[in-house]
């Protein structure tokens, strides 16, 4: 029942030692990590500091039973999803019904039987997983069909913006230069032309034209650009297993990202130093892949931002400090795979908050800021969904470094 890379957080309820101390040995045999509460209102005051993945929760205790204790957790927004099992010696259909009603999943009967506890417990948890699965995958859906719309919508328009600026510059150059033929032949003191031509100014406008319409070029290319990276990313005709080139999908991520890279008021401009071998084509959930790419980035901004933040207060440190991410992919051709390693040079991670970077909800950002639930997706998309692998090393204050492994192909996974 040990989860391969991180142990799921249970909370027992109960207020009778004995039953605490069985659970305790079932669960910790498991590699679950637990927590106690003695009581409903204990369990809500510890609720409001971490969020277990399950709640075990005993009915009959003193103060508010477990029924009140449960309704109060799914009236809050923060625990209203995290699911409850009831345990009970009351056998009657009526208290179980009534558990059921208060936003209880199910029932574990008293005395207490460990096979049927990890049983209950591991089909919960599966369940919760999907379901955040399923989630994720309808957001992105929407998403990606969001974006994919508007890169279509202001695609053909750029196109047709892009296709005459060709044209108006060389239209312009003509223009010019027959006017500096009309300025050779012409006598140099008609006095309309003269007050004319300083009235608009007209040498700035000649020597500007050709630098707006440049300009525009640049702009327009910009655009196309970020429509071709949003095409890549949004990938609506990719939603089945497809070779693609993992290199154009990192690219048009970061191209997406760009804005995040710039200088802030804490920090200067974020380096991307690359590091790509020859790469062959590999197979896999394209959008999904990409998905995994926006989170990993986002989580290197985030940690280069706060680390930026705190030497703020030690200004000669900040000046020295220049904020990098380094991408780094390489092919393992006899292991028929590719080893992705992005790093940044951020705020790094505790040993503690690195053990629990994958476990779902959690999250060292300020409420509202975070779901705790990009790096669990993205473990799930490359070690579940694709046969991957994905570790973290960090050390507080030097940075973090997130590796990947993809396999070039899913056939012989799949099989």
């Amino acid at each position: 029942m040990k989860n391969s890379h991180h142990s799921y957080s249970i909370l027992i309820v109960d207020d009778n030692l004995t039953n605490i101390k069985l659970l305790l040995d079932i669960l910790n045999q498991s590699g679950f990590r637990v927590s106690i509460a003695k009581s409903g209102e204990n369990a809500l005051v510890k609720l409001q500091e971490n969020l277990p993945d399950l709640i075990l929760l005993d009915v009959m205790m003193p103060g508010i039973d477990g029924f009140e204790t449960c309704r109060q957790l799914k009236e809050n927004p923060k625990t209203k999803d995290i699911p409850v099992i009831f345990m009970t010696a009351l056998s009657e259909l009526g208290n179980k019904v009534k558990g059921l009603q208060v936003g209880g999943v199910d029932y574990i009967t008293k005395p207490i039987e460990p096979e049927e506890v990890l049983a209950r417990i591991h089909v919960h948890l599966q369940l919760r997983k999907m379901q955040l699965q399923l989630i994720q995958t309808e957001k992105m859906s929407s998403l990606g069909q969001l974006v994919g719309g508007v890169a279509h919508e202001i695609n053909n328009p750029i196109n047709f913006i892009y296709g005459n600026i060709f044209h108006a510059q060389k239209y312009v150059q003509d223009l010019l230069k027959t006017i500096e033929l009309y300025e050779q032949y012409l006598p140099p003191d008609i006095p309309e032309l003269k007050a004319w031509s300083e009235e608009i100014d007209f040498d700035f406008l000649k020597d500007d034209l050709p630098q707006l319409l440049s300009s525009m070029e640049v702009g327009a290319n910009r655009i196309r650009d970020l429509v071709r990276s949003l095409r890549v990313f949004s990938r609506l005709d990719e939603a089945q297993l497809k070779e693609i080139d993992l290199k154009e999908g990192i690219e048009s991520t970061l191209m997406l990202l760009s804005h995040r890279f710039k200088p802030t008021s804490h920090r200067p401009e974020i380096e991307i130093i690359h590091d790509y071998d020859k790469l062959p084509p590999i197979e896999c959930y394209a959008s999904e892949i990409n998905q995994v790419f926006i989170h990993v980035f986002n989580n290197a901004i985030d940690a280069i931002d706060s680390k930026a933040i705190m030497l703020g207060n030690h200004s000669k440190t900040l000046n020295v400090f220049v904020p990098q991410i380094r991408i780094k992919i390489e092919s393992v051709t006899e292991q028929h795979l590719l080893k992705i390693n992005i790093a940044d040079n951020g705020i790094g991670m505790s040993a503690e908050v690195q053990r629990r970077s994958f476990d779902q909800f959690f999250t060292t950002k300020p409420v509202g800021q975070g779901t705790g639930l990009g790096l669990a997706i993205t473990y799930a998309i490359i070690v579940d969904k694709h046969g991957g692998t994905l570790t973290c090393n960090s050390e507080v204050g030097q940075g973090s470094e997130f590796r990947i492994t993809l396999p070039f192909s899913q056939e012989k996974r799949l099989s």
